[in-house]
């Protein structure tokens, strides 16, 4: 039996949360399948990334050899993994946004260019999607933080965005369970590979473990050092030690999941599932949204009543027309309608499926959301003023907002519309919470 950490780790339950809504099976499988066949732009497409990419202009600007390794890369990025391994944000795991982060670095002479990820800021986040840019230390675009996040990084984890080294995943996370959910076993093998990826033999690197403190770990001695502030480290003196990839400072919440016994292979990304659990055979069938089709049974008038979906709407299938109509006159006289009609009222204006319908549209899987609607209501259906047409139309005004900051005629809420936020003095931990 694995043992279980759920009661001393809620955010084991948290990342179960985010595996059941962030990458749904769907998507997964259409953009595994559009990969497969070689069409990379298409899988992209299928995972919500968008490809800020002009390979000739690349092929110009930077030769024909780097636009060639590129093409590689690109062609075997399997973008729903990158997805399901995108830093992520407490309370309710969203993707991390304003992020730049380097998936892999090409060398031209003296001048790294990289191949980056990138996510939207928090009021352009509609649909959590990504897009994919080549940077090449020119600041363009609208994106606030343009140049790689020394923390958010995967150019030293392929792993765990490359279908080629997918199968490294279980090496590379190997490690004790930790009461606070570090990889600690794993942090001097990591630290030296970050150590050389910098050209260094030895030193020493920085571990952010939370908030704004970070540890210094001696590679040569293979120890941690002094506890330090990171908002004061590298004020004065030498330039500050390189970070530990986040990726590399936590254990693989996939691993914990399995280990507390919360989640099964199934319902893992395949490629992940393959790799933490050898000889999984993966359920032609996967996890995900499941419309109860039968009727819904209700007690009416002191008898089992149905109501089910009939040509897309919802009905009462005990009460002929007239009856209905005659209840609905009174309802408006008393208040007080019949079980069954209050419980397609109720379906319409407050159903049972909301938090689910919510919680799919702050993941970005509209057609998710859309068909636990359909399931509930009947495709077509049109909405009455409640709740459930509320989150809708919420969703789709901030799905303008990204439309118009990819477009770049859109900055961001003017500081009379931006939320209050306290100075950084005295603040316990950063705006956005690492979701580890």
């Amino acid at each position: 039996m694995p043992h279980s950490t759920s009661n001393e780790d809620p955010r084991t339950t948290l990342w179960l949360r985010v595996r059941e809504f962030a990458v749904p099976p769907s998507m997964i499988e259409s953009a595994t399948a559009r990969r497969t066949t070689g069409d990379w732009a298409a899988a992209c497409a299928a995972a919500h990334v968008d490809v800020d990419l002009n390979l000739r202009r690349i092929a110009r600007l930077h030769g024909r050899e780097l636009a060639a390794r590129l093409r590689s890369d690109l062609r075997h990025l399997a973008p729903d993994l990158l997805r399901w391994h995108m830093p992520r944000i407490a309370p309710d795991g969203l993707i991390r946004p304003g992020l730049t982060l380097s998936l892999a670095r090409y060398h031209e002479s003296d001048n790294p260019v990289h191949l980056v990820a990138r996510t939207p800021p928090a009021w352009a986040d509609a649909g959590q999607r990504i897009s994919l840019a080549l940077w090449d230390g020119s600041r363009s675009g609208p994106h606030p933080h343009p140049h790689p996040n020394r923390r958010f990084r995967l150019d030293l984890h392929r792993h765990l965005w490359d279908a080629r080294r997918a199968g490294e995943l279980r090496v590379r996370s190997e490690t004790a369970p930790h009461a606070r959910g570090w990889a600690v076993d794993r942090w001097p093998a990591e630290a030296r590979l970050l150590l050389r990826a910098e050209g260094q033999d030895g030193g020493t690197v920085a571990v952010r473990v939370g908030g704004r403190r970070q540890m210094i770990l001696d590679v040569d001695a293979s120890r941690t050092g002094r506890d330090v502030d990171a908002s004061r480290a590298g004020d004065e003196g030498p330039a500050p030690p390189p970070i530990l990839p986040d990726a590399a400072t936590w254990v693989l919440p996939d691993l914990a999941l399995l280990r507390a016994g919360l989640i099964e292979a199934g319902r893992l990304h395949p490629l992940v599932a393959a790799a933490l659990v050898p000889g999984h055979s993966p359920d032609t069938k996967p996890y995900g949204h499941r419309s109860e089709n039968g009727p819904r049974m209700i007690e009416c008038r002191g008898a089992q009543h149905r109501v089910a979906l009939v040509n897309g709407v919802l009905v009462a299938l005990d009460h002929d027309a007239t009856e209905i109509r005659r209840e609905k006159l009174l309802a408006e006289l008393t208040g007080t309608p019949l079980p069954c009609l209050r419980l397609i009222e109720e379906a319409h204006r407050a159903p049972e499926c909301l938090l689910d319908v919510r919680t799919r549209l702050e993941h970005g899987d509209a057609a998710g959301a859309q068909a636990t609607v359909d399931g509930l209501l009947g495709p077509g259906t049109r909405l009455p003023e409640g709740a459930l047409r509320d989150v809708l139309e919420q969703a789709a005004r901030r799905r303008i907002d990204q439309g118009l900051f990819r477009a770049g005629l859109a900055s961001g809420p003017g500081p009379a519309e931006r939320p209050h936020r306290r100075s950084r003095k005295g603040r316990a931990r950063p705006r956005h919470a690492t979701f580890r």
